[in-house]
């Protein structure tokens, strides 16, 4: 079963902790040598969903959307990027060089195509910017890739 990820970044922290909680539900309903795990790897939901995968036995594979991809992200995260690289099964590239909201969504396109169901930590609101999650909940929808949703009960972005 390869199964994708999709999230907002950022997250309040009593948000973080119930999606990192709904993230290894979900990761642990799937037998660990059935389970490949595909993901950005970008900090947040992306990297949480790929850990729990490893944690649980699984394998991953990472997407990435731009050559620069790496250098936008917090430096902080890139200690915990670097490792889950390294860990990967796989690595796909979309051979873009500018880490734009494009080559996002193209990376995204990427993964969709690759997995056989799309998990998305989305509030269900519109993107707050092009290749957002909820732009990518829709792409999977138009190429028929199922999509599940995690979102807390009452939790908010801000």
């Amino acid at each position: 079963m390869r199964v994708g990820i999709t999230g907002h970044r950022g997250l309040p922290r009593p948000v973080e902790e119930k999606v990192k909680h709904a993230l290894r539900g979900a990761v642990g309903a799937v037998r660990p040598e059935d389970l490949i795990g595909v993901s950005c790897v970008a900090d947040g939901p992306d990297s949480w969903f790929a850990r729990a995968v490893l944690d649980h036995g699984g394998c991953i594979e990472v997407v990435i959307p731009a050559h620069e991809y790496r250098e936008g992200l917090p430096q902080w995260h890139h200690p915990e990027y670097d490792e889950l690289i390294q860990r990967a099964t796989d690595v796909h590239h979309t051979n873009l060089v500018e880490s734009t909201s494009s080559a996002h969504m193209a990376g995204s396109e990427l993964l969709v195509g690759l997995v056989d169901e799309l998990i998305a930590v989305w509030d269900g609101n519109p993107a707050r910017g092009y290749g957002g999650t909820a732009d990518v909940v829709a792409y999977a929808e138009r190429m028929g890739v199922p999509v599940r949703v995690l979102w807390p009960a009452g939790a908010t972005r801000d």
